[in-house]
């Protein structure tokens, strides 16, 4: 896998160091941070009244861009049925960021954020065995 591509948008020195040491587990963590993070704001900017529609709309297009870099580094050979799964929370993931930003209610966006925060701790375990 090319990590390298998936975060030239993320690039600060901390985040560089990560990739070029190829630490897949750590990419992937520092994806996971950003995606949660990112989903986060734009939950709280969903509604049109009280958010920033400025910020709304960039958070939407920055987690939609990690979700596509978590979807695309996915092995689906080695990974089996965990990468099945996987693959189907950033799916869900996605979803329903286009459904709450449509509907301007974070209803499905916190319930996604809830499902990643419990397998970024599970990613925090393995790597910690490995």
């Amino acid at each position: 896998m090319n990590y390298g591509k998936m975060l030239d948008a993320y690039s600060n020195s901390e985040k560089k160091a990560v990739i070029e040491a190829e630490d897949s587990h750590a990419m992937v963590l520092l994806l996971f941070d950003e995606l949660i993070k990112t989903a986060r704001i734009f939950s709280k900017n969903i509604s049109a009244d009280t958010g920033d529609l400025k910020l709304r709309s960039e958070t939407m297009s920055k987690a939609l861009t990690i979700i596509y870099a978590l979807q695309s580094s996915l092995d689906f050979e080695r990974g089996g049925e965990i990468a099945e799964n996987l693959y189907r929370l950033y799916e869900y993931t996605r979803e329903q960021i286009l459904i709450d930003n449509k509907s301007g209610k974070a209803a499905g966006i916190l319930v996604a954020i809830s499902s990643l925060e419990d397998i970024r701790e599970a990613w925090v375990e393995i790597r910690s065995i490995l």
